[in-house]
């Protein structure tokens, strides 16, 4: 396997991993609470979503062809704290990442070094993933906050629980070393 084509696999399964962490802040919360605002002029899990989707939609469609930010893109009504339902919450978010997730998997290694353009802004299809993968955990990351703050009784975690690590590196390190992915383990639950 070539570097480019490890990168590739690499992005993707990042992706993949930030996908499935913000499903499942998302699943421990009440509909009511995917709109719930921590300050007035801040941002819903809801709002966060808006968001992630319209630039995911915006970047990766047509991503070797046309610039990454679209006209048809309204980026300000993508903050706009309108109340919506789970259901449309969670279509926005799946058009978003099937969007990314579809692109980046129809790419050719060699394609990582093609130059494509966000805002005018020339960089390589390889810098827009990095780009990207700095700019949507930032953004799971917050869904993740907001949905703790939101949760009052037991929360799920979504990684190693707390009092767990002891147990949680024995059992690493009562295994063979093995080549992985850091995302392999919670892409398989």
């Amino acid at each position: 396997m070539s570097l480019q084509t490890d990168f590739l696999n690499s992005a993707i399964k990042q992706f993949h991993y930030y996908r499935t962490l913000g499903e499942q802040a998302m699943a421990q919360v009440s509909d009511e609470d995917l709109n719930w605002l921590y300050y007035p002029d801040g941002n819903s899990i809801a709002t966060i979503v808006q968001h992630l989707s319209g630039n995911m939609r915006s970047r990766w469609t047509d991503l070797l062809t046309t610039d990454g930010e679209k006209k048809t893109r309204d980026r300000e009504g993508e903050f706009a704290n309108l109340p919506l339902a789970r259901a449309a919450i969670l279509d926005l978010w799946h058009q978003g990442w099937n969007c990314l997730l579809g692109t980046l998997e129809s790419l050719q290694p060699e394609d990582l070094e093609t130059i494509i353009y966000i805002r005018n802004q020339g960089h390589t299809v390889m810098e827009a993933i990095n780009r990207q993968l700095s700019h949507y955990p930032h953004h799971v990351g917050q869904i993740v906050l907001l949905a703790r703050m939101r949760v009052q009784g037991p929360w799920q975690s979504l990684s190693i629980p707390h009092g767990g690590s002891e147990s949680y590196n024995a059992d690493k390190f009562a295994q063979e070393k093995k080549r992985g992915h850091f995302t392999d383990e919670i892409l398989k639950k």
